[in-house]
């Protein structure tokens, strides 16, 4: 069991492993909204949806300043999520870093995603498009995240 005061972050999906990190915190999109988790949380297990993943890094140096540590973001496009022993295990359908992003794929996505919404229509899965904004939605947000370096929720 993991006693100190810090997280260990492990995400994964079907195409991708990531490295583990250790984090002081973990925000995840839940399906009933975000949740945050902090060390020594409650065993929990969630479902997740598309959403901003977000975390700080603990410092290596634990006389660090908060401010030294850094916050990073990934769009989750839902999965599951376990809190056990100060470990965070994601499972998601997709992870995506908000540096790997492509801003303008995400933003021409939105477009066809609300383009297909609005068309409806026998031929619009519309259960498919909804997903597709939700996901590109989520990528947009993830790095606007980044950018301005906030948590979203």
């Amino acid at each position: 069991m993991n006693e100190g005061g810090e997280l260990v972050l492990q995400i994964i999906t079907p195409d991708r492993e990531f490295d583990p990190v250790r984090a002081a915190y973990v925000v995840l999109p839940g399906e009933e909204g975000y949740l945050g988790v902090l060390p020594r949380h409650a065993q929990l297990m969630s479902s997740l949806q598309a959403g901003v993943l977000s975390y700080r890094t603990e410092a290596q140096d634990q006389s660090a300043r908060s401010a030294d540590r850094e916050k990073q973001f990934f769009a989750i496009s839902g999965g599951f999520a376990e809190v056990n022993d100060n470990r965070v295990l994601v499972l998601a359908d997709t992870a995506e870093p908000a540096e790997e992003i492509d801003v303008q794929r995400a933003q021409q996505a939105l477009q066809r995603a609300e383009q297909r919404l609005q068309e409806g229509g026998a031929d619009v899965d519309t259960a498919r498009a909804r997903i597709a904004l939700e996901r590109a939605m989520a990528r947009l947000r993830t790095v606007d995240a980044q950018r301005d370096g906030t948590e979203t929720g």
